[in-house]
């Protein structure tokens, strides 16, 4: 990353507390910086990255007086101008646990105007490798590469701690001519890559061993949660995570509080993590909608539901008309949006089509705190909500709360 010459550089901050995009601490003009790579308390020299009229950003690039909870960053590629996808590697895990339960409680406050006091669930399985699935970019030698943070430049790798250690062979292979490469290691199969290219017929995504052998088209990933086995295509989401699956689906089990005979209604549901069990819960005489856009998931939903005649899946984009076909009054409905949430106007007709209890799994504390606001102006209530560390050695969290229809 280059540094603006512009701007001030290699001022002395005083890191007053964490934020999204980095600690806070003030400049000598009294703007606002957030500063990649410190920790709260910290005194830091800092390179200014970006300016604009109310904040920098910048870089810790020497710490003068360092925290207590400062440690070395077990991967090479995690300090400023280097990779931008852990941006918390310097922070001891104690560290990293209070700066997101910091985030959360602040977000929920600031924008939902709530009060909560967040605790932090930890998984059992270890940080190094817990990452089933890495998107990397190639650079001109062929080399798979990620990004610089809020930036396009390419920072070789050879390695990612985070990243599962099965994937060693795909950074010794040369993916000249590709575009990007995803690097799945789901389940119990071989890991393999997805390798998105542009041909003279346009972008395609081809299945790849991870030394660049074809694979068939039709291979997927198989993968066991809590007694049922997920089939997952190499287009369809799942959770990155290896422990996410089954954290996550007890959570929203144990939040629904589906009864047998119930309509659960799935939005956004993928491959049917959540909308498999809960069709086992709410029996034959119930009845779960799986609504999901992407054609790839929609295929898997469908094979993952073989046998439930009670689940119907829906290739539809959650949109409020879906949510008018899908969702009635007295219904359970969960919702697993994409980081952005979900647009106002679906949040306004799942208000206006009164189910009694919303099951919200998100990844994103500010836009959960932004459809929170609008659910409780609907007259929802929030119940119970849970925060798990499955982005480890970054700043992003998974949540999962309730709401139920007060009226």
């Amino acid at each position: 990353m280059s540094y603006e010459s512009s701007t001030p550089s290699n001022d002395l901050v005083r890191i007053e507390r964490p934020a999204t995009g980095g600690g806070v601490g003030r400049m000598d003009d009294g703007r606002v910086i957030f500063v990649r790579h410190s920790l709260p308390g910290e005194l830091v020299r800092v390179a200014v990255t970006e300016a604009t009229a109310n904040f920098y950003r910048g870089d810790a690039i020497e710490i003068v007086e360092p925290s207590p909870e400062r440690v070395v960053a077990p991967c090479a590629f995690a300090h400023p101008g280097g990779c931008g996808g852990c941006d918390l590697q310097h922070a001891s895990t104690g560290a990293q646990i209070a700066w997101k339960a910091a985030l959360v409680e602040e977000h929920l406050k600031r924008i939902a105007g709530v009060e909560r006091t967040v605790t932090l669930e930890s998984p059992d399985a270890e940080a190094k490798g817990s990452r089933t699935r890495l998107r990397c970019a190639v650079n001109e030698e062929g080399g798979l590469a990620l990004r610089g943070v809020r930036s396009h430049d390419l920072v070789t790798i050879d390695r990612c701690w985070i990243a599962d250690g099965a994937f060693a062979p795909a950074f010794r292979t040369s993916w000249d001519g590709a575009l990007e490469v995803e690097l799945r290691a789901i389940g119990d199969d071989e890991p393999f890559a997805v390798v998105k290219r542009d041909t003279h017929r346009g972008v395609i995504h081809e299945i790849c061993s991870l030394r660049g052998e074809p694979l068939e088209p039709s291979t997927q990933s198989r993968v066991e949660v809590r007694g049922h086995v997920y089939s997952v295509g190499a287009r369809s989401f799942w959770q990155s995570h290896r422990s996410a699956p089954e954290l996550l689906l007890d959570a929203v089990l144990e939040f629904a509080g589906a009864l047998a005979g119930d309509h659960v209604t799935d939005l956004y549901s993928g491959v049917g993590l959540f909308a498999v069990p809960l069709a086992k819960v709410v029996g034959p005489g119930g009845k779960v909608t799986e609504v999901e856009s992407s054609p790839y998931a929609v295929r898997d939903a469908r094979q993952n539901a073989d046998g439930l005649r009670q689940v119907k899946v829906r290739e539809w984009s959650v949109s409020p008309r879906a949510i008018n076909d899908a969702v009635g009054e007295g219904d359970v409905v969960v919702l697993d949006p994409p980081r952005g949430g979900v647009a106002k106007g679906v949040v306004d007709a799942i208000v206006r089509r009164a189910p009694r209890r919303l099951v919200y799994v998100s990844c994103d504390a500010a836009t959960l705190a932004r459809d929170v606001k609008l659910l409780l102006a609907g007259g929802f209530t929030l119940g119970d909500l849970r925060a798990f560390d499955l982005f480890p050695m970054t700043e992003h969290v998974e949540l999962v709360t309730f709401l139920d229809n007060a009226s």
